[in-house]
């Protein structure tokens, strides 16, 4: 008895097409990944070439029109006094920033990572992570309010007797100012408040992964609290903190609103690119300084990345 061949309906487009992705899986990579390629390499790269190109031109002194031809007479300009005064100044103020972030962050993320557990482990993300979810703007003024001269932090401590701690602060050589929303410091409270979430976060997740095991093990080998912290925990911990200064520093680096509310107006590199290309106009200059912070970070992120910063991300 023969038997009547089975009869398979017809393929279409759709199926054809998706036999086509499944011999071909590398199409189909292609395929999803290539918008985002278009976006990368025409809006982001290209905007970043433009602005390389830019910093190779040159203002003329009399028209004040920009020249298209190479030069790197623009680059020269930033070993001008001033304009180094401008760097030092922003990498001082982001290597503090950074410090100071690390000391406070790391017993948050260590509890938050090692001792939370339910509800509370709920908890410490949202606290960590609710400043992030209101206005930049708003959170930047209501610290210049705080520590206005009349704020809530002067009038708290004139309450309880502590005030000679501001007025130390404030006649400090290079601290000296009349109110602390006028003072560097008070800039630099401001950048540790906003950039804090930004390093509690990578850290966190690097403590997570600290084998518990290896805790105790140096535990039963005799070694103290301090010693399983420096030599167990802290080094297995450096990712973390490195993922962290990444976001910290060079936020730090670019922020141009911060430095303009508070403190006292002292130029930044952010500060210094967006009154060059606005006010100034000079945009060469303004792209030469833009590119400052990008040297800087591309060497940064070289060294995080020899030291396992990214597997903390």
């Amino acid at each position: 008895m023969s038997r009547a061949p089975a009869i398979l309906p017809s393929r279409g487009a759709w199926d054809r097409l998706t036999a086509l992705f499944w011999r071909r899986p590398g199409v189909l990579l292609l395929l999803l990944i290539s918008l985002p390629l278009l976006w990368l390499g025409v809006v982001y790269l290209g905007s970043l070439a433009a602005l390389l190109l830019q910093s190779f031109y040159s203002i003329d002194e009399f028209s004040g029109m920009v020249k298209e031809e190479f030069t790197l007479s623009t680059y020269a300009e930033l070993f001008r006094a001033q304009n180094v005064d401008i760097i030092l100044r922003t990498l001082l103020m982001a290597a503090a920033v950074t410090l100071a972030s690390a000391v406070i962050a790391f017993p948050i993320a260590y509890y938050a990572a090692r001792h939370a557990h339910g509800a509370m482990k709920a908890v410490c993300y949202l606290g960590i992570m609710l400043p992030l979810w209101s206005s930049y703007l708003v959170k930047v003024y209501a610290w210049k309010l705080i520590l206005a001269k009349e704020g809530i932090l002067t009038w708290a401590a004139a309450g309880t007797g502590t005030s000679f701690v501001i007025d130390g602060i404030l006649s400090v050589p290079g601290l000296a100012s009349s109110s602390l929303s006028t003072s560097p410091f008070g800039t630099w409270l401001v950048f540790v408040y906003v950039w804090l979430p930004y390093m509690i976060l990578p850290m966190q997740a690097a403590l997570e992964r600290v084998p518990r095991s290896m805790i105790e093990a140096s535990a039963d080998l005799g070694a103290s609290r301090g010693q399983t912290f420096r030599t167990v925990i802290l080094p297995l911990a450096l990712p973390g903190i490195i993922a962290g200064s990444i976001f910290t520093f060079s936020l730090t680096l670019g922020d141009y609103i911060i430095p303009q509310i508070i403190g006292n107006s002292a130029n930044f590199i952010g500060m210094a690119v967006y009154k060059l290309q606005g006010t100034a106009g000079n945009i060469p200059l303004a792209a030469a300084f833009a590119v400052v912070p990008i040297v800087i970070m591309v060497i940064y992120l070289t060294i995080a990345r020899k030291m396992g910063a990214f597997d903390a991300l």
